[in-house]
């Protein structure tokens, strides 16, 4: 019999599912080429959802649900709540867009962003193996429906196939790992598998083979060297507006994921693990710096950007544990750096996509970096956003991405060791090194002379929005301390139990 509190766990799941049936359903009665009804019915839904997981976040209480296999702490209901409200800007920017290449002749994109963000749902509460891959399949094919939207363009077509091969390709790694750690552990249940782990009577060699499969799948949904093949890509092929659905929200549920799996889970075993992400770290960081360097694409330098800023991540989480020895202080420095730099990087991509959008107008892209010369002279609330989202992806100071990078390097710093203080340095080289094709977006939005003189024009909702989220990015880098707060409040929380 299931109890009260398995329901309460998931009710947040159950109302994004019933509301996206009826969605679904809703639109095919509706007449209006932009889909104002589909439109307005899907954001209050959102809007109540994120409303109701910032209740569940601010009681910081956990719960488990139907049998351990959901669980509801304040790290994933906060990411939850982040998630969605990512989702609804990335709506409210892609809207004008998608209308503009008939991408909303029905509902789908709507309907499939809903079931996208239930699938990242149920991959940020999920503590078992099945539960996890379920909310990793919901989440991948929903993605793949929406990058192959445009049915009549080739390169979206093309795109939506390199991301199904490869995805296809990692899920199997990660499935494959999953089920070598349940073959030595004799469970499916996180935190079984933590005691069968950590009781120390299991052959370490199955598991750490396993291990090795399993952060090959995590390191592909991260998009992280070598699993990054599919970024530039799809991050190209992809409608802009589907590019900022792909590389938006799902990055809080991929660091949720592999919270879930190798803390939670498999933390006995972090000498092994931490070693594999330091590797990835490395090459993420030397790649995508460099590779963005020649790019004249900005949606393909921003895809090699995420690449570098996925290696940054993957140092806050390598540095928690150091030689074996488990330090409460340690630990929630590290995976505390490492969320508060996903959730601030996720807001700094929401606004520079928001922006390459919104420049878009029907049968032309804008997405050369060559668009965006003269910007400030059509539009410099526009281009003051972008260089506020520029600035901060490079770690320029007061933006929200310097503290967050800071975070990270401290966290790196503060374990003493020497090999992780040399990462650091690397890391700040690197970002020195990436400075580089940042500034030079902002040098052609500055100093060059325009390409057209028409003036930017944009729908209310869009302009209000993108100049909070432009806003939130300065302010949350002068104030920083709120948001770090509540993500070391959150991982300590998720931890403790």
């Amino acid at each position: 019999m299931i109890d009260n509190i398995s329901w309460l766990a998931i009710y947040p799941e159950i109302v994004l599912l019933v509301m996206g049936c009826v969605i679904a359903l809703v639109d095919l009665g509706v007449k209006s080429p932009r889909r104002t009804a589909t439109y307005v019915l899907t954001m209050l839904t959102l809007a109540l959802v994120a409303a109701l997981q910032a209740m569940y976040a601010s009681t910081g209480s956990t719960f488990y649900g139907f049998g351990n296999m959901v669980v509801s702490d304040a790290m994933g209901n906060w990411l939850k709540c982040f998630a969605t409200v990512a989702v609804m800007v990335t709506l409210v920017y892609g809207r004008p867009y998608a209308a503009d290449r008939d991408m909303m002749r029905g509902g789908e994109i709507f309907t499939l962003s809903m079931f996208a963000l239930l699938g990242m749902f149920i991959m940020i509460s999920g503590n078992n193996f099945l539960m996890l891959y379920l909310g990793l399949e919901l989440l991948t094919l929903s993605s793949y429906a929406l990058v192959a939207l445009r049915r009549d363009n080739a390169t979206a077509t093309e795109a939506a196939m390199k991301y199904f091969v490869l995805g296809a390709m990692a899920s199997g790694f990660l499935l494959y790992g999953l089920s070598m750690v349940y073959g030595a552990t004799g469970s499916l249940d996180i935190g079984q598998v933590f005691k069968a782990v950590n009781s120390g009577q299991i052959r370490h060699q199955v598991l750490v083979f396993g291990l090795v499969f399993v952060v090959a799948g995590l390191a592909f949904k991260l998009g992280v060297v070598p699993f990054h093949m599919w970024i530039p890509d799809v991050y190209q092929g992809a409608p802009t507006a589907i590019t900022l659905m792909i590389g938006g929200a799902p990055k809080l549920a991929a660091f949720a994921i592999t919270i879930r799996l190798l803390v939670d889970g498999l933390l006995p075993l972090a000498i092994d693990w931490q070693q594999m992400l330091g590797v990835l770290a490395i090459g993420s960081l030397l790649v995508g710096n460099l590779a963005a360097i020649a790019q004249t694409n900005l949606k393909r330098m921003l895809a090699y950007s995420t690449i570098s800023q996925m290696g940054f991540v993957l140092l806050g989480l390598m540095s928690g544990v150091v030689n074996g020895n488990v330090e409460a202080a340690a630990v929630e420095n590290a995976y505390s750096a490492s969320m508060f730099y996903v959730v601030s990087y996720v807001l700094t991509t929401l606004a520079a996509f928001g922006v390459i959008l919104l420049l878009a107008r029907e049968g032309f892209e804008s997405e050369e970096i060559a668009d965006f010369a003269g910007l400030n002279q059509r539009s410099p609330l526009y281009a003051a956003v972008m260089a506020v989202c520029l600035f901060s992806m490079a770690g320029i100071p007061p933006m929200v991405g310097f503290y967050a990078k800071l975070s990270v390097l401290q966290a790196l710093v503060a374990s003493g060791q020497a090999a992780y203080i040399a990462l650091a340095v690397f890391a700040v080289i690197m970002s020195l090194i990436g400075a580089f094709y940042y500034l030079r977006v902002v040098k052609v939005m500055y100093f060059d002379a325009p390409l057209t003189a028409t003036s930017v024009s944009a729908p209310v909702d869009v302009r209000v929005v993108l100049t909070i989220n432009g806003a939130l990015v300065l302010v949350l880098g002068l104030l920083p301390g709120g948001l770090m707060a509540l993500c070391a409040e959150a991982v300590v929380r998720a931890l403790a139990t």
